[in-house]
């Protein structure tokens, strides 16, 4: 029997796999050009990730790292060209403060990657923290933008948090439960 598309996304257990959610359905316009640039986001960080646990090879990983955080600048400031309606949202004021922490968690690990400082594991085991951080709130945002019952156009100016679509709410759960386990 195939899998429905909620008890798929209660799989979404890689960077990759987050990725492959974000090609699924789309709402509109603005909600593709977002789940693309964060489906980039999420290959770059799938990609660091793997180089880092299988590579001993610092150049090879500084190198995705680096490739990483020019992506990661792309995306913040494709965020600025989005629509009244995704900026008037509470969780994207939230999903923004989570990419400036997680662009620093990038800039200490490329850091400790170019100084080879014993701190190098610190750094990745932030960033890799941020990084689940940052995609779950990039998911919040966008399930709070397509459900929404007001036309883009028509929000309020400061849309408060909401009570959070079974969706969403399953793939936070699981990502508290993975810190948890990570702590």
């Amino acid at each position: 029997m195939p899998a429905t598309r909620s008890s798929q996304q209660l799989t979404l257990q890689s960077f990759g796999e987050i990725s492959r959610f974000l090609r699924e359905g789309v709402a509109d316009e603005d909600s593709r050009q977002l789940r693309d640039s964060l489906g980039m986001l999420s290959n770059h960080i799938d990609g660091a990730v793997r180089i880092r646990r299988t590579s001993t090879d610092t150049a090879a990983i500084t190198r995705r790292v680096e490739a990483l955080s020019a992506c990661a600048g792309e995306h913040q400031l494709f965020l600025t060209g989005l629509g009244s309606g995704w900026h008037a949202l509470y969780e994207f004021g939230v999903y923004q403060r989570a990419l400036r922490e997680l662009r620093a968690a990038i800039a200490q690990w490329l850091e400790t990657l170019q100084q080879r400082s014993p701190r190098e594991h610190a750094a990745f085991d932030t960033f890799e923290l941020l990084a689940w951080r940052t995609l779950g709130e990039a998911l919040l945002l966008i399930d709070m933008y397509e459900h929404s019952s007001d036309p883009p156009s028509e929000l309020p100016m400061r849309s408060r948090p909401g009570k959070q679509s079974g969706t969403v709410a399953r793939v936070l759960d699981w990502l508290g439960r993975w810190r948890k386990q990570r702590r």
